[in-house]
């Protein structure tokens, strides 16, 4: 079994360069993929030369992967945008329609981007269904929204 994999070395590389793409997909921070692309390195040395030489080729081609691919990948897809807004904090700034009113002091539901939200209004007037409103701050599963 040993000797089998030893002699298809190319393909554990292969396996690790798909499992290191897969994480990247979770994290997309451009990091996890260079060693993918070290692993590909390594695969494409493999049928060539020793397990050594394959890791110092896994080593070198993360190493520049790291300090050439990754820097240009977060330059041109990222902007260098250092505050990435993510989840629920994204939605500040959106508007949508209000699905159940929100009385003046209670709480009611805006329908955003094809999501539900419990919605509170800082306004003293009731804002009725089908009103057009932004969110202006979120606190926990709760947004507080005014009219547009």
């Amino acid at each position: 079994m040993i000797e089998y994999i030893v002699n298809n070395m190319w393909a554990v590389w292969a396996v690790i360069a798909v499992l290191g793409l897969v994480v990247e997909l979770s994290s997309g921070d451009f990091f996890v993929i260079c060693f993918s692309i070290g692993a590909v390195g390594a695969a494409i040395a493999a049928p060539f030369s020793n397990i050594y030489v394959q890791l110092g080729v896994f080593a070198v081609v993360t190493a520049l992967s790291i300090f050439q691919v990754r820097p240009f990948a977060l330059r041109y897809l990222h902007k260098n945008d250092d505050h990435r807004v993510s989840n629920g904090d994204a939605l500040i700034g959106q508007t949508g329609r209000v699905s159940k009113t929100i009385p003046a002091g209670g709480d009611g539901r805006v329908a955003i981007g094809g999501d539900d939200w419990k919605a509170i209004s800082n306004s003293k007037e009731p804002i009725p269904v089908g009103t057009a409103v932004r969110v202006v701050s979120r606190e926990s599963i709760i947004i507080t929204v005014e009219v547009v």
